[in-house]
């Protein structure tokens, strides 16, 4: 890695800090998350992106921010993001969503709504191992409940997305605990119990928290009859979900069963269109936004940036707690500037690797803080993309469930803990 000057690194990564000014700073400055379109400010740093990247000429500037724009995982987030808008409005217009809400609230204790929900999106990311997945199936339940009840959506949101993020750090199949392990040259067992000591704990905390808080939710009376053939494209959607097939297919198939059920309960076929052309225009921002975040991330990759901040947190470490505190830090600044937990992952995992060796902490431990810090970053960062994704199902500002997301910030104190006091002992 060739050494990048102050100047030049600071320069590179400037974009990322623009963004946050003009969205986050002066969001939280005027007290309104939705007065600043996070499209604009995406917008006005992938400009500031292409201007700043000297050395190359005009037209080459734009040819990699539009091949980063256009690689293939984003194109594959977009599968995503139109299949969930088609299937969350089909759904929602042919009531599934309000039947699925109804049942739920009339045999469920509304005590139970939010840890239920937090434990629900626990239980289907581990399953499946990918957070996305989680977010699709759950998102729009959570928004109605949250609606249906009274309560804040950007709350209920962010329960699921906390719950999201538990499995994706912990599955067996997720492409970050399958990136962490190889990456570190451990098994994919000895990196669950290592992760288990930090993710657990916090899971256990958030959970305790929101008993507390759901105890707070007024009783719902439900008295209307459930018409339970609307709820089987959701019962299917989160069935195919836990069975881990792909999330394209999962949607498909949800597609496919409202369309059964619609064309059964009466519908026609220009509403059930009508519908799913509605919820594929929403996803219009979000689609904009994810493909300005990934070419303006790319070209801060290419300017020197992610090289950057790698020589600047290797430079001073010192003894195996500021090597621990190093690799934790490493994957969760690459993350902000990749926006994907699992490349940023295998960007710094060689790094990574030689630390660890060289100040011998087990690869175990090391590989669980890579999935561990990386999945907090991907969580906290509003431009992630199952932040988008959640928002957009919701229809919130990407920076309105900020607030309400107790399980990273949990894991960071878990993180923190397991550093200073270097548990699990057995791997010190």
């Amino acid at each position: 890695m060739n050494h990048i000057s102050h100047r030049r690194g600071l320069l590179a990564i400037s974009p990322i800090v623009l963004f946050l000014v003009f969205y986050l700073v002066v969001s939280l400055a005027i007290g309104d998350f939705y007065k600043m379109p996070i499209a604009v400010a995406m917008l006005v740093a992938a400009v500031w992106a292409v201007i700043i990247y000297r050395g190359q000429p005009l037209s080459r500037r734009i040819e990699i921010f539009s091949k980063e724009a256009g690689n293939s995982n984003v194109v594959y987030m977009v599968w995503i993001f139109v299949l969930a808008g088609a299937f969350a409005s089909l759904a929602k217009g042919i009531g599934a969503i309000d039947a699925t809400v109804n049942l739920t609230l009339k045999y469920l204790p509304p005590s139970l709504l939010i840890p239920g929900m937090f434990f629900a999106a626990c239980f289907i990311s581990l399953s499946i191992g990918t957070s996305v997945g989680t977010v699709v199936a759950l998102t729009p339940l959570a928004v109605n409940l949250a609606e249906t009840a009274g309560g804040n959506v950007p709350f209920f949101v962010a329960v699921v997305l906390g719950g999201a993020f538990f499995g994706d750090n912990l599955s067996f199949i997720s492409d970050t605990t399958i990136a962490a392990t190889r990456t570190q040259g451990c098994s994919m067992s000895d990196k669950f119990k290592a992760n288990l000591w930090i993710a657990l704990p916090a899971a256990l905390i958030t959970l305790v928290v929101y008993a507390f808080m759901g105890m707070d939710v007024a009783p719902i009376e439900i008295t209307e009859s459930v018409n339970l053939l609307l709820i089987l494209p959701y019962l299917l959607i989160i069935v195919l979900a836990i069975t881990g097939l792909n999330v394209t297919v999962v949607l498909v198939s949800g597609i496919l069963a409202s369309v059964v059920v619609a064309a059964i309960s009466g519908y026609g076929m220009l509403d059930l269109a009508g519908f799913m052309g509605a919820g594929i225009d929403s996803m219009g921002n979000l689609i904009i936004i994810t493909m300005l975040a990934a070419g303006m991330l790319g070209i801060i990759k290419a300017a020197g940036g992610v090289n950057y901040i790698l020589q600047c947190l290797t430079a001073r470490i010192s003894g195996v707690k500021g090597a621990q505190a190093c690799i934790a830090f490493l994957v969760a600044i690459v993350n902000m500037c990749t926006a994907n937990n699992t490349v940023a992952i295998i960007a710094v995992g060689s790094l990574s690797k030689s630390i660890a060796e060289r100040y011998g902490i087990d690869a175990r431990k090391a590989a669980s803080l890579l999935d561990t810090c990386s999945c907090i970053a991907q969580c906290l960062i509003p431009y992630g993309a199952q932040t988008l994704l959640a928002t957009s199902l919701a229809g919130i500002s990407p920076a309105a469930p900020w607030g309400y997301l107790y399980y990273p910030w949990a894991l960071i104190v878990m993180v923190a803990l397991s550093i200073i006091f270097r548990f699990p002992r057995r791997l010190s």
